[in-house]
C-alpha cells in the first residue's frame, strides 16, 4: 500500500471516528451560539470569555465546577448504561429524585456514626432508584409497555412523591424554608473543612465516588460476561434469545443497575450539596442533564466522566454570565445544539466519506494517467 493511500485511510479513520465527530460537534455548537449571540445583539467574544474566565480563573470556580458536575457522572453513568443495552432510560429524573429523597430521609432519622449512616444513604439511594426503575422493567418485560412513556409518567410521580414527603410534618423544617429538616452532620460527605475553605464550600467526596463508579461500569461492560450479554441484547435481542440469553432477565437488569446509578446521584447532591430537599416547583433537570452527558460521552463511562466535567463546568459559569449582562440561558442553547449535532453527526459521517472517496479516486485517476504517460 502507498504511503499516499495509507495516510489518505488514516485520515479518513480519525475525522470520522465517533470522538472526532463529538468534538466537531461541540465546535459547531460554538460557531452557532456565536452566530445566535450577534443576532440577539451581544458580543460572542465578550460572553465566550466570561464562561472562560468564570471556571478558570480562579481555584474556587474550578472546584465549583467539579461540584457541579459530580451528579451528573452518576446520572450520565445512568442513562449510558441502559443506551448500551438497548434501553432509553428517559426515568434517570425519577430516579435521581427518589434517591435524593430516600438518602435525605435516612440522613434525618438515623442517628448513628458516618461511617454507618454514609453507606446507609448510599444503599437506600441505591434501592430506591432500582426499584423505581425495575418497576417499569416489569411493565415492559410482563405487558409490553413502553418504557418511554412509562419513565415519563414516573418522573412526575417521583416529582409529587417528593414534594408530599417533604410537607410531612416530622420531615418538613422546623423554620420557614419549603423544604426537609436538614440531614445529620454525620451523613455528610464533605471535605475537611480546610480543604473545603481553600476550595469551596460544598466540596466533597463525591468525585471520588464518581470516578470509583466510572472504573466500575466500565469493567461491567467491558470485561465482564453480564456486560456482553447486555450488549447483546442491546445490538438485537432476537439473536440474543436465540443464542440462549434471557432478554427479560436482562433488561430488568440493565434497568435496575441503571436506576441505582441514578439514586446515587441524587444521594451525592443532597449529602454534598443541598443537605436537605426543598419543595420542588419545576423538575430538576438532572435526569435529562444525564442523557445530554451520555451523548456527549458515547455512551463509554470515560467519556461520561469528561463530558460531565465539561458540562457541569459550563452549568456553573453559565450562572455567571448575567455580569456580562447576556441571559444564562445561552448556555442551555449551546448544549442543546451539541446534542442536536451529535443526533446528527451520521450525516457528518457520510459526507465526511463521501469527500474523502471523490479525492481517493480523483488522485487514482491522476496516478494512472500519470503511469500511462
Amino acid at each position: 500500500m502507498s504511503d499516499d493511500k495509507k495516510l489518505n485511510i488514516n485520515f479518513k479513520s480519525l475525522i470520522s471516528s465517533h470522538f472526532s465527530l463529538t468534538i466537531i460537534s461541540v465546535l459547531l455548537s460554538f460557531i452557532v451560539g456565536a452566530l445566535f449571540l450577534l443576532v440577539l445583539g451581544y458580543n460572542p467574544l465578550s460572553v465566550y470569555s466570561a464562561l472562560i474566565n468564570g471556571i478558570f480563573s480562579r481555584p474556587r470556580y474550578l472546584a465549583y465546577s467539579v461540584v457541579y458536575a459530580t451528579p451528573l457522572i452518576f446520572v450520565g453513568l445512568s442513562v449510558a448504561f441502559s443506551f448500551k443495552t438497548g434501553v432509553f432510560n428517559i426515568g434517570a429524573e425519577g430516579q435521581f429524585v427518589v434517591g435524593a429523597m430516600a438518602a435525605c430521609l435516612v440522613g434525618i432519622f438515623v442517628k448513628a456514626p458516618g461511617v454507618v449512616v454514609v453507606p446507609l444513604c448510599f444503599i437506600a439511594s441505591c434501592i430506591a432508584g432500582c426499584i423505581w426503575g425495575i418497576i417499569v422493567g416489569i411493565l415492559k418485560t410482563k405487558w409490553g409497555i413502553n418504557e418511554v412513556l412509562s419513565m415519563i409518567m414516573f418522573n412526575w410521580i417521583a416529582f409529587y412523591l417528593s414534594n408530599y414527603i417533604v410537607t410531612i410534618p416530622s420531615v418538613h423544617s422546623t423554620g420557614t424554608a419549603e423544604a426537609t429538616k436538614n440531614v445529620g452532620d454525620n451523613a455528610r460527605i464533605l471535605f475537611s473543612e480546610n480543604i473545603r475553605r481553600a476550595l469551596c464550600p460544598t466540596s466533597n467526596y463525591g468525585i471520588i465516588i464518581g470516578i470509583i463508579l466510572v472504573i466500575i461500569v466500565y469493567v461491567i461492560i467491558n470485561k465482564t460476561t453480564l456486560g456482553f450479554e447486555l450488549k447483546a441484547v442491546g445490538s438485537n435481542r432476537f439473536a440474543s434469545q436465540y443464542a440462549g440469553i434471557n432478554v427479560n432477565k436482562a433488561v430488568l437488569l440493565a434497568i435496575g443497575i441503571s436506576g441505582a446509578l441514578a439514586g446515587m446521584g441524587g444521594a451525592v447532591h443532597v449529602l454534598g450539596m443541598g443537605g436537605r430537599i426543598s419543595l420542588f416547583s419545576t423538575q430538576e433537570g438532572y435526569g435529562f442533564d444525564g442523557i445530554i452527558v451520555a451523548l456527549m460521552g458515547l455512551c463509554e463511562p470515560v467519556g461520561v466522566f469528561f463530558a460531565s466535567l465539561f458540562y457541569g463546568a459550563l452549568k456553573y459559569s453559565g450562572s455567571k454570565l448575567n455580569l456580562v449582562n447576556t441571559p444564562s440561558e445561552t448556555v442551555k442553547f449551546i448544549t442543546g445544539t451539541i446534542v442536536f449535532f451529535i443526533a446528527i453527526s451520521h450525516y457528518f459521517k457520510y459526507l465526511i466519506n463521501k469527500g474523502t472517496n471523490k479525492v481517493s479516486k480523483k488522485r487514482s485517476k491522476v496516478l494512472k494517467n500519470k503511469e500511462a504517460v
